[in-house]
């Protein structure tokens, strides 16, 4: 469904709502319908069924591994905000000091852990997959600690820190070296009254590809740039045919990753959210459960009684 049929289809319900709202009772029932349910044992009973389970995620869950977000008050590194690094004209004016940042986000990385949500979800993907159930991970996160949890099935719409992609001849390869190369050794420090280091171009991240040698960056999705269509399309497919959509510890707020859900919503298939605190698009979904995902989600994904564990 288009972004365009969906907000047809809602402005629709809001208008049929209002129409048929010609008693109290109406009205109050049509409210009621609107606002999501934090009853647990009800969406277990729905958990129970589904055969198909979409997981989006997003900043929040890393959160709770001690990730900085960069977003928000107080979220700089230096002097700059992630929006004013993450971008290709930053790259292109200074490739040292946005290869620093990526350095320091790397080694933060390297000593953070999944927490309860991250291990919940992918056991939830071991354990159903073996009664002929998926589960799909959905992340806007770059960390990978869902993979490092174990999650197999996972699309990361927003690119890994430890990829990076040549910006000559275009080659995607995983890199998990500490530091990425020589010249960022102890460099990256966040802050404020560091220097850059001003790195010759020479000297930051080669391509390793035969006879190429071009300078690498981040394979992440920037600010301004388009997300892999091959990805989306993976996407599309995973949520088209989800009998269960789980958003967990994302604000709702960044496309087009914002409007996934809603849109599953939109065609009658149950969601959940599990998020510190309620979202722009709360009320769309059937569930929400307010809290630390390390703290909801757990039991929310535990094995159900009614499944049959061979």
């Amino acid at each position: 469904m288009s972004l365009f049929q969906y907000t047809a289809r809602r402005l629709v319900s809001q208008a049929y709502c209002g129409l048929k709202a010609s008693s109290s009772k109406k009205q109050k029932f049509c409210l009621e319908m609107a606002r999501p349910s934090s009853n647990m044992a009800d969406f277990r009973e729905v958990f129970a069924k589904a055969k198909h389970i979409a997981i989006i995620t997003g900043a929040g869950v890393s959160a709770e591994s001690g990730v900085p977000t960069f977003r928000g008050a107080g979220g700089f590194w230096r002097k700059w905000q992630a929006q004013e690094l993450a971008t290709p004209e930053a790259f292109a004016r200074n490739p040292s000091r946005v290869w620093e940042f990526y350095h320091y986000r790397r080694e933060v990385m390297l000593s953070k852990h999944p927490n309860p949500a991250h291990l919940a979800i992918a056991e939830c993907e071991r354990r159903l997959s073996k009664q002929g159930r998926s589960v799909v991970v959905i992340t806007q996160n770059i960390d990978e600690l869902h993979r490092k949890a174990g999650t197999k099935h996972l699309l990361e719409i927003h690119g890994s820190l430890f990829k990076t992609r040549c910006t000559n001849c275009g080659n995607v390869a995983a890199n998990y070296k500490s530091p990425i190369c020589p010249a960022l050794a102890g460099k990256g420090a966040p802050d404020p009254e560091t220097e850059d280091a001003t790195i010759p171009v020479e000297e930051l991240p080669q391509c390793e590809e035969d006879g190429c040698n071009g300078l690498l960056r981040p394979h992440v999705v920037w600010f301004g740039e388009t997300l892999d269509p091959d990805v989306l399309t993976e996407v599309e497919k995973e949520l088209d045919i989800c009998d269960l959509c789980l958003v967990v510890g994302t604000s709702s707020v960044v496309y087009p990753a914002a409007m996934f859900a809603p849109q599953v919503s939109a065609r009658g298939v149950p969601v959940a959210e599990f998020n510190m605190e309620a979202t722009p698009a709360t009320n769309r979904f059937r569930f929400h459960f307010p809290g630390p995902c390390g703290t909801t989600l757990p039991p929310a994904l535990a094995r159900h009684h009614t499944e049959i564990i061979s």
